[in-house]
């Protein structure tokens, strides 16, 4: 087992915090009128941009003053390797160069997070088998609950990247068409059925031009973000048949502020499940292809405290990151630097897992009982969601930072 690295950082040796040495997690940060690459560490924001400048981290060529991680992720994973590892040189407990980096640490408290990097296209799946399972069932019934690809395939579609923003950005409930089963004609208003998607979502940081393998596909991943996939589910309704979501995603995505990346993760990786079919070759597992990161959802509603709502862990899904990369790239179709893949909801085998308000409430016919005495089968106006998530070792955690958005009224 993994032990924790210690840092000159007192905060970063806590077993509570989200951001120990053995995870620096990649952001961007506003302190004044600049915005800079950052790096979270305990309680605070290493400024690299400051320490790229000072030439205490050389990379070759100058990749961290602009506000985005895309050129560190397009130098390619030589470059990763020895960004973390100088990183953690210079963090470490006993550090020859601490004072100057302490002269680069800014209190998180002090700083506005911004989004890490320049989405280029952005692809959500629909991967995780117990929320394929409870929404097939309650729309088709449980004997036809999966549709019969997909065992098979991890089915997708393309979202807007111009619509991903970054945690703590608020969302103003999203107006479209509406037809209820016992409405004539269809209307357009404001969604009553607004919901989240519990998912984690995976960062591309190399290009393909071509098909590529799914050991191929996961050297090419960079990192992970919690992602949070704003689902209006009654437009969603009328509008999915028969080519899929459309307006009712295209409203907002919200991701974590901090891109863990896969050498953080490593320590973490577990299998994906046990196989209904033999995959094709193309998708075929070669090793353990997820991460045991424990996830869970909290809802706030104006005024009132917390409550958490859905636990569940990453480790549910039916296909990995890789396995869906690998098969985006099977036509033939470019991956770009950039890219960010969405997992797909991540539902448990238990109530308290299902990773939407869709299935935690059964489509509405079972409202749940929050903290202040309040019910929601959807989200309401005013409602704050905070989505977490950590994977767990011995003596220390790596987290991603809280993925939160507040629910605005309809324009």
């Amino acid at each position: 087992m993994t032990k924790r690295l210690n840092a000159f950082v007192a905060s970063a040796n806590s077993s509570e915090t989200q951001f120990p040495l053995n995870n620096l997690p990649y952001g961007v940060f506003l302190q004044g009128d600049l915005k800079r690459c950052g790096v979270a560490i305990g309680d605070f924001v290493l400024d690299v941009a400051a320490l790229e400048k000072q030439g205490l981290i050389d990379l070759g060529q100058p990749l961290l003053q602009s506000a985005a991680w895309n050129p560190v992720m397009d130098a390619g994973s030589d470059i990763w390797g020895q960004l973390r590892a100088r990183l953690i040189t210079l963090l470490s407990d006993g550090s020859a160069d601490q004072n100057a980096v302490e002269a680069a640490l800014y209190p998180l408290t002090d700083v506005q997070l911004l989004m890490p990097f320049t989405v280029s296209e952005f692809t959500d799946f629909y991967a995780g088998k117990h929320h394929a399972t409870n929404v097939g069932t309650m729309f088709r019934g449980a004997e036809n609950a999966l549709p019969p690809n997909w065992l098979h395939i991890p089915i997708g579609y393309n979202g807007r990247a111009s619509s991903v923003v970054v945690s703590g950005t608020d969302i103003h409930r999203p107006s479209g068409q509406l037809k209820g089963p016992d409405d004539a004609l269809p209307r357009f208003a404001p969604s009553k059925r607004f919901d989240i998607e519990l998912e984690m979502g995976a960062i591309v940081g190399r290009p393909s031009s071509d098909r590529v393998s799914v050991d191929q596909a996961d050297d090419m991943i960079f990192g992970y973000v919690i992602l949070n996939d704003w689902s209006a589910r009654d437009i969603q309704a009328w509008e999915y048949q028969p080519l899929g979501p459309f307006q009712s995603k295209a409203t907002a995505t919200t991701i974590s502020p901090w891109i863990v990346t896969k050498a953080a993760l490593e320590p973490f990786r577990c299998e994906t499940p046990t196989r209904d079919f033999e995959l094709l070759a193309h998708l075929k597992d070669t090793g353990p292809m997820l991460y045991g990161i424990d996830l869970g959802v909290t809802i706030a509603p104006k005024g009132s405290d917390a409550t958490e709502v859905i636990r569940t862990n990453y480790k549910e899904m039916y296909y990995s990151a890789a396995q869906q990369l690998a098969h985006h790239t099977s036509s033939g179709c470019p991956m770009r630097v950039g890219d960010l893949l969405g997992s797909g909801t991540i539902s448990g085998a238990t109530k308290d897992s299902r990773g939407s308000f869709l299935e935690l409430s059964w489509g509405g016919k079972e409202p749940f009982t929050l903290d202040s005495g309040e019910t929601r089968s959807f989200i309401e106006d005013y409602d704050t969601l905070t989505l977490q998530g950590f994977a767990k070792g011995s003596d220390f955690k790596i987290g991603f930072g809280d993925c939160t958005g507040t629910i605005l009224p309809a324009k």
